[in-house]
């Protein structure tokens, strides 16, 4: 099938190529759309008891806690002051006058609680909650920041900074757009600069560059078709781009590799292309499915924001695979032997195979394995230590710059304000009747009593330390319906922590004689953390079973799907540990410009560890196809582990660094986590590539020696049937027995 594809594509070279441009135009025009129905949420168990919660606050009382909170601050005196007073009582009025904001609240109101005040006495607060005309929540939340801005221009006696979760959401979504630009920025011209260093010329250099276009404007393409019929984080934006933008460059580096090598071997250029599609395409292809199986594992959870990388990914993988084997071996085609024109660097010296870097190494270490295996997987294992003490939390504010408005705004709530009103928490009562209103004054009580709640806020009144402190008002009748009632609980402590968690857990565990259901995003937290901990055995063993499956297909064995699915474990503990050391703990913040919180995102580690292990594979199959390819020829196990080594070792490293490139270009975000993902990634992708490939590789596979190849009878004859065979009858000229140059 792939003789045909190549034949097809020299055959039809022209018409490859001008489908090619108006895919490229389509994707440019209409991808450009994506911004517009990609989501900034999605962390949530949409079946979860918090999300529950969410749902009764929305359908039966259409409110929930502020998420919009007016940081107002006294450019002179306190809030009290009588000019202070007036701006405040207008700038409520404004917000409340605006069509997509409801609940309004302040300081100035009569029978405000006291804590809408700051401890020093200059700053107040307005509460609302932006819905949105249609829901249109973004539309509300810029009418609301334009009213504050005219509010800062006209008025001297205060100044307004707006904060709450969906100004935290939007400056995340304005942060990302800027992201993506300067990552580009950053990337591309460095990745030119390698690519020429890999090639020494510049046509070489650009072929890859244009699968790697190819993906990035079907990736946008792709996010927008997607997100069109279902919900996808607008975080996959950033990082599926990076993903497809370095598996291109990856599948490009390979594909032009080969084609030169088949050149440089005395095949026609016809011929050069078609050998190229058959044997380094099906390597791509092998190595397209199984990170493309890696990142579907994330389909089994019920978070969209997981959910989206599974979308996208798989179908940026697939643009990746299908640019890789027929746009650039048609625009190859076309540039025949012309491939080393514009050459920069001059050529390097023919030498012998056995003379080059990786050919030795793997020699070295064959000679030691040993030893290298031993004092390489303790250093991994030291590496992974910390991720032993890994704690796990959801993002907030702090995930932004500190310049950020909605960051500063927050900033001021911890800082100034008893109990962190940026974190109130809701917990609602279903009963018949009334019996959920009187159930709540119990409730309450019991709540405000409770270490680390400075207050709660109910349809009977406001609670302190198990006590009302202030009766009900107007706004108290928010809280309660017929059949349903719920309360809003005011920290005194930092939410984002396991003191509470184990709040939460408190409050779930009151006696109640009505149903009760606790949310919020520490409660969201909680379920999240059950949730993603009951399906990851689920996502693991599909990785497993599914990547073993096709590299046995690959290899005829059983062993070898072993000792790969065993490195890339070990890989990702020493990449996991530096990302609890790095972000959990602190180190480099300074350096890197991110605010530790002490926890890491629930989400992350999973979401790195299903594309760094997809990578790891990607890895895995260009050397092992090439380690295979050796031993079907020659049968020596020794031989065919340092030539595969040597023929695929600068090409792996090589495109490691290019790939990395484009991982830490991600990881000058504005936002912390996607800073983690970015760095994470690119190291974990440096490991692997330097460390795994070039030292305990080669150890286990000596080690193993013809173990390797070995596998049961009726296994062996199942791959003979259906097996991957990279050595083929097809007459070829001896492989060259020098140097090839990528």
């Amino acid at each position: 099938m792939l003789t045909r594809l190549g034949r097809f594509t020299v055959r039809r070279r022209r018409l490859v190529l001008s489908f090619t441009v108006l895919f490229m135009v389509v994707a440019a025009v209409v991808g450009t759309g994506a911004f517009g129905v990609l989501q900034t949420g999605g962390f949530e168990d949409p079946n979860s008891e918090s999300e529950r919660a969410a749902a009764v606050l929305g359908e039966r009382f259409g409110a929930t806690d502020p998420n919009v909170i007016l940081v107002v601050t006294a450019t002179g005196g306190d809030v009290d002051d009588a000019a202070v007073e007036l701006a405040g009582v207008d700038l409520a009025a404004a917000v409340r006058s605006l069509a997509g904001v409801d609940d309004v609240s302040s300081y100035w109101e009569a029978d405000s609680p006291p804590s809408l005040r700051s401890t020093t006495a200059d700053s107040a607060l307005v509460l609302a909650i932006a819905d949105g005309e249609d829901g249109d929540v973004e539309a509300a939340l810029d009418d609301v920041r334009e009213v504050v801005a005219e509010i800062n221009g006209s008025s001297g006696a205060i100044r307004v900074d707006v904060g709450g979760p969906e100004a935290v959401d939007a400056d995340i979504g304005t942060e990302i757009e800027g992201d993506l630009a300067r990552a580009e920025m950053i990337a591309v011209p460095i990745t030119l600069v390698l690519l020429i260093l890999v090639f020494g010329g510049l046509l070489a250099a650009s072929l890859p560059l244009f699968v790697g276009l190819i993906a990035v404007l079907g990736t946008f393409l792709s996010l927008y078709v997607i997100g069109s019929v279902t919900d996808v984080s607008i975080y996959a934006i950033n990082l599926t781009t990076a993903l497809g933008l370095g598996l291109a460059i990856d599948y490009g580096l390979f594909m032009v590799s080969r084609y030169r090598e088949e050149l440089r071997n005395g095949r026609s250029v016809e011929d050069a292309v078609v050998r190229t599609v058959q044997v380094a395409g099906r390597t791509i292809a092998i190595s397209a499915l199984i990170v493309a199986v890696s990142l579907s594992a994330l389909l089994v959870f019920p978070q969209y924001f997981l959910r989206s990388f599974a979308y996208a990914g798989i179908a940026v993988v697939l643009l990746a695979m299908v640019a890789s084997m027929v746009s650039l071996p048609a625009l190859l085609a076309v540039v025949g032997t012309r491939i080393d024109a514009l050459r920069i660097l001059p050529r390097r010296p023919p030498r012998r195979e056995e003379d080059g870097f990786w050919y030795r190494t793997a020699q070295r270490v064959m000679r030691r394995p040993v030893p290298v295996t031993i004092g390489v997987v303790a250093v991994l294992l030291l590496l992974g230590a910390p991720f032993l003490r890994a704690a796990f939390g959801t993002p907030d504010d702090r995930v932004l710059p500190e310049s950020a408005p909605s960051r500063l705004a927050n900033e001021v709530l911890r800082r100034d304000f008893v109990g962190n009103s940026a974190q109130t928490f809701p917990v609602v009562l279903l009963a018949g009747g009334n019996n959920a209103a009187t159930a709540a004054a119990a409730l309450a009580e019991d709540v405000s009593s409770l270490d680390g709640v400075a207050r709660v806020e109910g349809p009977t009144g406001t609670y302190v330390t198990g006590e009302i402190v202030a009766p009900a008002t107007e706004q108290s009748a928010r809280f309660s319906t017929v059949g349903a009632a719920w309360l809003s609980v005011v920290p005194s402590m930092e939410m984002g922590s396991a003191a509470g968690e184990g709040l939460v857990e408190e409050v779930r565990d009151l006696d109640a004689p009505v149903d009760v259901l606790v949310g919020g995003d520490v409660a969201s937290l909680v379920d999240t953390k059950a949730s993603i901990a009951s399906r990851l055995p689920l996502a693991i063993g599909i990785i497993v079973i599914a990547t073993a499956v096709l590299l046995f297909l690959l290899s005829g064995s059983v062993l070898v799907p072993v000792k790969a699915l065993l490195l890339n474990v070990l890989s990702l503990t020493a990449t996991f540990g530096a990302m609890v050391w790095i972000f959990q703990d602190g180190n480099l913040s300074g350096l890197l410009g991110f605010t530790a919180t002490g926890s890491i995102d629930t989400s992350m580690p999973i979401l790195m560890f299903c594309i760094a292990f997809g990578l790891s594979m990607d890895y895995e199959v260009f050397m092992l196809s090439r380690i295979k390819e050796e031993h079907d020829r020659t049968g020596d196990n020794d031989t065919a582990v340092a030539l595969g080594l040597e023929r695929t070792g600068r090409i792996v490293t090589a495109a490691a660094l290019l790939l990395s490139v484009t991982f830490f270009a991600f990881g000058t975000s504005g936002v912390s986590f996607i800073k983690m993902f970015g760095i994470g990634l690119g190291l974990a992708v440096l490991m692997d590539a330097f460390v795994i490939r070039g030292t305990l590789v080669p150890a286990f596979m000596k080690l193993a020696g013809q173990a390797n190849w070995w596998a049961p009878g009726p296994l062996r004859r199942l791959h003979g049937r259906i097996g991957i065979r990279e050595h083929t009858a097809e007459p070829q000229p001896e492989p060259a027995r020098e140097l090839v140059e990528v």
